[in-house]
């Protein structure tokens, strides 16, 4: 009996294990379809809810690759910096965080409290500390146990040298977008990629949860492509430098330098001022961003009497020995256009008429040409077009709709007015005469390249056209040369080496064309050397300087400083035969050494800067202006004898203006 008892007993209890494994089974069967319901049937509807409920994608771009100089020099990088953050969720004092955190990081108690003031989980304090800002705060955290605060890694675009090449490179605004110079015109290349980031975040305040910014992934170096420029970094130094000095001494409103290589069209270097610090760009006005090398236009002045001289060469008008009878004024029309010293210089070759810039006799070579040649020549040389640098604001200029033009206006364009050009075309059509006559396209970018070095593009020098033949450049190279050797230009000469080029002192263009503002001035220098193998063409541009503005005394200075920094750097020996200042024949005899000579000081009282220029100089002395008008005193006193080539410092001061002539043409002053 006892026996049966227990076998029922040990048959319920098996058939109550059954029932409970059976059940087990059966909850086991249910979460287990329940589980592939959610996760496969339904698990990219879910999880898409749950983006929506509780998390956001964020978009993260890659750091921006590097622009480099020619040699590798690193003009524009990234710099991952540690940035700020906390979680008002987690503070526990408000006031004990604020007051110990905020002079760490330079801001003020308030500032901080703000930031816990908003609540949720993550709330940016500051962006891109520095070294020594970050290691405090991780030494605060450390000290007080503060779970409250913590970093994550950004981007920051960094320019290591400040402002040099500042309006080639450009700058990088919001959202890691490229603006202004390389940044912007390869803003896509430079870029990289972009990564999704999913991002958990509090449901009430939407602010990122804090422990899923520790999750994000780090950056590890930039996907985007390097770009290498053509620029030399010392070379840029060497003419911003230049810069510097003139904007000093002549105080104008501003000023551009452009050194290129004639035979490939490869920018050397690229230089404005005012110039702004990309690193701190907000810091300046939006005109200090503006490239005026590309994108300034101007009358060009005498400079583009090279330009008219290879015209009047290659159609065969002149000859370099054509003799002209100088007449001092030409009236076409009613224009009149004068000489600078209003004077004939009597019986000249067309050599002759370059090196002293004669307006008047250019103007009747103009006319002898037409301005089917003037427009033809202005073309070929590459004014009334793009560039095609890669750099944005490549502005084309202004030339004459043949129809429009008649005798004064060839007259006009004949010396360089009535037509507007860019810096950069001007350099370009100078270094076609120190190319054999041949156009290039300026560039600046050199070639783009991967990570890994593996170069995805590559620019090629390109010839546009040509622009004269190279007999007729031949013998424009030996005119120009004697602008430098003897000429308007001689104090861009620098001893021992060949240089050719041209100097401009034109009148500045009101805005939008409507006429010309009386006493303000646009100085330049443009020219090539070594002459016998050009390598380097230097243009010097000084906008509306104070005191003396012509371009031979303001810029070709400048430019001969340029040069002979160039040839040091760039190891360029002296010419075999350099041009002989005196005789102003190549390989002629040296000239003797100048003794030192004394002279009476002359009285330039009354008279105005350019005719107490050939005052002083004639009397063996450098004039020293300051100011602007006629002059009232000066020093050494006049009459005392001095040693030649002594400075004589004369004030001028403005006098009562007289009555414009609207009849007269604007002509150069002085080269």
């Amino acid at each position: 009996m006892a026996r049966e008892k227990r076998h029922d007993g040990q048959r319920v209890a098996a058939q109550n294990i059954a029932i409970v494994v059976g059940l087990m089974w059966i909850a086991l069967a249910v979460l287990t379809g329940r589980y592939f319901y959610i996760q496969i049937v339904k698990g990219a509807e879910f999880a898409n809810l749950v983006n929506q409920t509780a998390g956001s994608e964020w978009m993260r771009q890659t750091p921006r690759a590097a622009i480099v100089d020619r040699n590798g020099r690193e003009l524009a990088v990234t710099l991952i910096m540690k940035s700020l953050f906390i979680d008002p969720n987690n503070v526990k004092d408000s006031r004990d965080v604020a007051k110990k955190l905020a002079p760490l990081i330079g801001f003020k108690e308030e500032k901080i409290l703000e930031c816990i003031d908003e609540g949720g989980g993550f709330v940016w304090v500051k962006h891109f500390l520095t070294d020594t800002e970050y290691r405090a705060v991780q030494n605060l955290i450390n000290e007080e146990n503060y779970n409250c605060l913590g970093f994550n890694d950004e981007p920051k675009r960094f320019y290591p040298n400040d402002v040099l090449a500042a309006h080639i490179l450009g700058f990088v605004g919001t959202d890691d977008k490229g603006l202004y110079g390389i940044e912007s015109a390869f803003d896509n290349e430079l870029k990289g990629d972009k990564r999704e980031i999913f991002i958990k975040t509090d449901k009430a305040t939407g602010n990122p949860i804090l422990d899923s910014i520790h999750d994000t992934p780090h950056y590890d170096g930039s996907q985007g492509k390097k770009v290498v420029l053509t620029i030399d970094s010392t070379i840029q130094f060497i003419v911003e430098q230049a810069l510097d000095e003139v904007m000093a001494d002549v105080k104008p409103m501003a000023a551009t330098a452009i050194v290129m290589n004639p035979k490939t069209g490869e920018i050397l270097a690229m230089a404005n001022r005012p110039a702004f610090n990309p690193n701190r760009f907000e810091d300046s006005t939006a005109d200090r961003w503006r490239n005026r090398a590309v994108s300034y236009l101007y009358e060009p002045g005498s400079t583009f009497k090279a330009v008219v001289s290879a015209a009047a060469l290659e159609e065969r008008i002149v000859t370099p020995n054509r003799v002209f009878e100088d007449p001092g004024v030409v009236k076409v029309s009613d224009r009149t256009i004068m000489n600078w010293n209003e004077e004939s210089f009597g019986t000249v070759t067309f050599t002759d008429v370059v090196r002293k810039s004669i307006n008047t006799c250019f103007a009747l070579v103009g006319l002898e040409m037409g301005a089917d040649n003037l427009l033809k020549y202005a073309y070929r040389f590459g004014f009334g077009e793009h560039t095609g640098i890669e750099l944005a604001g490549d502005e084309e200029g202004l030339l004459y709709d043949k129809k429009d033009m008649h005798d004064p206006e060839i007259a006009t364009m004949a010396i360089g007015h009535s037509v507007t050009v860019t810096p950069l075309q001007l350099v370009n059509a100078i270094s076609a005469i120190a190319n054999d006559g041949r156009l290039m396209r300026p560039y600046i970018v050199k070639r783009i390249e991967k990570n890994d070095g593996t170069v995805v593009m590559e620019t090629e020098p390109k010839e546009r056209r040509r622009a004269i033949t190279s007999m007729t450049d031949k013998a424009l190279i030996n005119m120009l040369e004697q602008v430098v050797a003897t000429g308007g230009g001689h104090k861009a000469y620098v001893e021992g080496y060949r240089i050719a080029g041209k100097t401009g002192t034109a009148e500045k263009v009101q805005e939008y064309g409507k006429g010309y503002m009386d006493g303000h001035y646009i100085a330049s220098f443009c020219g090539f050397a070594p002459v016998e193998d050009p390598e380097l063409v230097v243009y010097v541009m000084i906008d509306d300087p104070s005191g003396i503005y012509y371009g031979g005394q303001i810029a070709a200075p400048v430019a001969g400083q340029i040069f002979t920094q160039l040839f040091r750097y760039l190891h360029i020996g002296p010419s075999s035969n350099p041009l002989d200042m005196v005789s102003g024949v190549a390989g002629g005899t040296p000239a003797a050494p100048k003794v030192r000579q004394e002279s009476r000081v002359p009285d330039v009282s009354g008279m105005d800067a350019a005719e107490a220029q050939l005052t002083v100089e004639a009397a063996g002395f450098v004039l020293a202006p300051r100011g602007r008008g006629v002059a009232v005193s000066q020093r050494p006193v006049p009459g005392t004898i001095q040693i030649k080539g002594l400075k004589v410092e004369v004030i001028f001061e403005p006098e009562q203006p007289a009555q414009s002539n609207p009849e007269v043409a604007p002509y150069e002053q002085q080269d």
